[in-house]
């Protein structure tokens, strides 16, 4: 009987290390599992980040191009608005005024439409001449857009 004691205490303490064995082999494996698991996260972590750092520049780029885009925008209203007040000041009626100065009229047309080319291939990114860079006085700026167009030039009032 006392060997069948021994017996089976030698069979409980060989499953016992035998489990032991590969509770820890398991606890190994699941630690490594968890260490590819961890640099996976830890990459993608630093791909948001850089993500995030990017969108983050896009962002301040959009907005300084908006501002940009704004400021032009209120120039080109108000140049709207200047060409506004001399097309009908005096309630003038330019149908019946084309009636009778057509050539006057015609050249004048033709030189606006000439100007408003000029102010909308400028918008479309064309360079300035020298002409328009240098241009200071009434006489020489393009009247159409003369914030676009001519930037040297400081309206007097």
């Amino acid at each position: 009987m006392f060997s069948t004691i021994k017996m089976a205490i030698a069979i409980m303490l060989i499953t016992g290390i035998a489990g032991a064995g590969m509770y820890v082999m398991k606890l190994r494996a699941d630690n490594a599992t968890l260490k590819a698991n961890q640099l996976k996260l830890e990459t993608a972590i630093e791909d948001q980040t850089k993500l995030l750092e990017q969108q983050k520049a896009d962002f301040k780029a959009i907005m300084e191009s908006n501002k940009k885009l704004n400021v032009l925008v209120q120039t080109f209203k108000q140049d709207l608005n200047e060409l506004d007040k001399r097309f009908n000041k005096k309630k003038r009626d330019v149908g019946k005024l084309a009636i009778e100065r057509t050539k006057s009229v015609e050249r004048v047309i033709n030189k606006g439409s000439k100007n408003a080319k000029r102010c909308v291939e400028l918008a479309s990114g064309a360079e300035h001449t020298e002409e328009e860079l240098k241009a200071t006085t009434k006489s020489k700026i393009n009247p159409e857009c003369p914030a676009l167009a001519n930037p040297s030039y400081v309206p007097y009032q």
